[in-house]
């Protein structure tokens, strides 16, 4: 998205979770981004507000971001967030924030997406598409490795996400471990100055499979990205 220089921005960071609130699990990588957005498009963080809620969650659940909202609009600001779904996790409710705000909103992880444009807005709702059904998906794997886990005679209760622990904390580490193998190819594709989309294409041309194989898509590079800089 273009902006005129000196633009004042006003980032949004969320994450889910108190514990990642009060670790700044995940808001350190949004603040980067945000950073990152700033600076390349000359303008100046002048406020950031902070939320820990559901992304399924709707406005009267998010107070932060009504505030961050009230504040664009007062001091004709942009509203930055780091990565899509950390604006929504539900369409409906991304759409209602996007169509009725009344603020110039940008996305760090998708700086070239201008929601003014038709273009850009069918961009945006795709993504934010994926983002709900990765929610949802999520939800039911959770569900389905508690119900096998209880069937083995686990006992479950309020820390029955504690007994996935383990096997959580292992494919976290596999991740990471992909990640660091890919990370001098994306620190040369970010110097030559490409942009998302072209990391995407040029992953693809050198045969670089994805994480579960085969081709490589946009969200999955952000979410590389995302990984080492997290690291």
């Amino acid at each position: 998205m273009q902006q005129e220089r000196n633009t004042p921005y006003v980032s949004y960071l969320r994450v889910s979770t108190q514990k990642q609130g009060h670790s700044g699990l995940g808001l350190e990588a949004q603040q980067a981004a945000v950073a990152r957005y700033a600076q390349d498009h000359g303008g100046t963080l002048v406020q950031e507000f902070k939320e820990v809620e559901s992304g399924r969650k709707g406005m009267k659940g998010r107070p932060e971001l009504e505030k961050a909202l009230a504040f664009c609009r007062k001091h004709r600001c942009t509203l930055v967030i780091g990565k899509l779904d950390r604006l929504a996790r539900d369409v409906r409710f991304f759409l209602e924030v996007i169509d009725t705000c009344k603020v110039s909103i940008a996305f760090a992880d998708l700086p070239d997406v201008n929601p003014s444009t038709a273009e850009g807005r069918m961009v945006l709702v795709s993504m934010a598409n994926f983002a709900e059904f990765e929610a949802r998906r999520i939800s039911e794997r959770t569900k389905a490795a508690l119900a096998a886990a209880k069937a083995r005679g686990r006992v479950l209760g309020s820390k029955g996400i504690d007994n996935l622990r383990p096997n959580i904390e292992e494919r976290q580490q596999a991740a990471d471990a992909f990640a660091e193998r890919l990370r001098h190819t994306m620190n040369s594709m970010q110097s030559r100055g490409l942009s998302q989309r072209a990391m995407t294409a040029e992953l693809n041309q050198l045969g670089i499979k994805a994480p579960r194989g085969g081709l490589w898509s946009l969200y999955q590079v952000q979410r590389l990205l995302e990984r080492l800089v997290k690291k």
